[in-house]
């Protein structure tokens, strides 16, 4: 008798896995549900340019024309722009589970540092996006967000002219934006989803309690497929209720104060109110993203409790997790009611 066998998905799960740590409670299948975004961003993304023409005169009309002439493209534009925001706060919580979790400890080490990395391309990708729209609200992108590449020490300047493409925003500037977001950034975050789904599988799998009964993986499939069905709908549901922002084509190169940033970085705008630019824009966020990086390093090396939530071991690095994004959404908010 031949034995089935398993088919690839099953592959992203060692054959056994910890039994408490298996339960949807302990993850909220935040890992998978990242990567089943990261999924729908490049299928739909893949459709859309076959439609989006990356020049200023014409990428805001094909955006036009996706969205109101082409058959269905308002729902796969709806469909890729909710995504992507999904996907950022889906991130998010990811991180906090598995520092919440003690899941950054050795020998997770370095899948931790590959995630805090994919949390902030998250996040450029992100950025790029909105730059592609080319309608007034990638003002504050082109103008005030790529200025501030121009603040990063000694190099500031030849990196803007990299990233805009010469030495003020022009014609270059959506094809090189365009170029980043799906070549760049798309080819480096491809290759570190797919270092991070190995590293986790060959460090054991979820982290989990040292001599923890072991059950075999299907359960968990099942549970993580049931979570992919669900988000589906909830995304199909969000995009069509909710249309991807499109307003009027942009005004370049625009210089008032009315331009707001997209709401991941209204941090930064609010900080670039009252302090330098150097600071606001380039210290504080490279900061919080080292302080990130060196929790499993500097902040807490202690290897004794590992899939526990809220470990005691752990408080100092989840007191600065908690206080860094609170201090971020509450920044947020207070620019947003500005």
């Amino acid at each position: 008798m031949v034995s089935k066998r398993p088919n690839f998905f099953y592959h992203l799960h060692p054959p056994t896995i910890p039994a408490r740590e298996s339960r949807f409670t302990y993850t909220f299948g935040l890992g998978g549900i990242s990567v089943f975004l990261s999924l729908v961003l490049l299928a739909t993304g893949i459709l859309l340019t076959f439609v989006y023409v990356p020049t200023p005169g014409e990428a805001f009309k094909s955006i036009e024309v996706l969205t109101y002439q082409v058959a269905f493209g308002w729902l796969i534009r709806n469909l890729h722009y909710w995504a992507a925001q999904a996907l950022v706060i889906v991130a998010v919580l990811h991180m906090l589970r598995v520092i919440f979790t003690g899941a950054y400890k050795a020998p997770r080490k370095t899948n931790y540092v590959i995630g805090i990395l994919l949390l902030a391309l998250v996040i450029l990708f992100n950025f790029t996006g909105y730059v592609l729209r080319w309608d007034e609200g990638t003002n504050w992108a082109l103008t005030v967000g790529t200025s501030l590449l121009k603040e990063i020490p000694l190099i500031g300047n030849a990196v803007y002219q990299i990233i805009v493409g010469g030495l003020d925003t022009g014609p270059a500037t959506t094809i090189r934006f365009y170029a980043w977001h799906i070549i760049g950034l798309t080819w480096i975050v491809v290759i570190l989803i797919a270092w991070h789904i190995f590293k986790v599988r060959r460090d054991g799998g979820i982290s989990h309690r040292s001599r923890e009964p072991r059950i075999d993986r299907a359960r968990l499939i099942t549970t993580e497929t049931k979570a992919m069905i669900i988000v589906t709908a909830v995304l199909i549901l969000i995009s069509i209720v909710l249309p991807a922002p499109i307003g009027p084509i942009a005004d370049l190169p625009t210089r008032s104060g009315s331009v707001q940033a997209p709401w991941f970085f209204l941090w930064v705008q609010f900080l670039l109110r009252s302090l330098p630019a150097v600071w606001a824009g380039v210290l504080i966020p490279i900061g919080v993203l080292a302080i990130l990086i060196s929790i499993p390093y500097l902040i807490d090396r202690k290897l004794d409790i590992v899939g526990e939530w809220f470990n005691r071991s752990g408080r100092i690095a989840q007191v600065l997790s908690i206080l860094m994004i609170a201090g971020i959404l509450l920044l947020s908010l207070i620019e947003l009611c500005a």
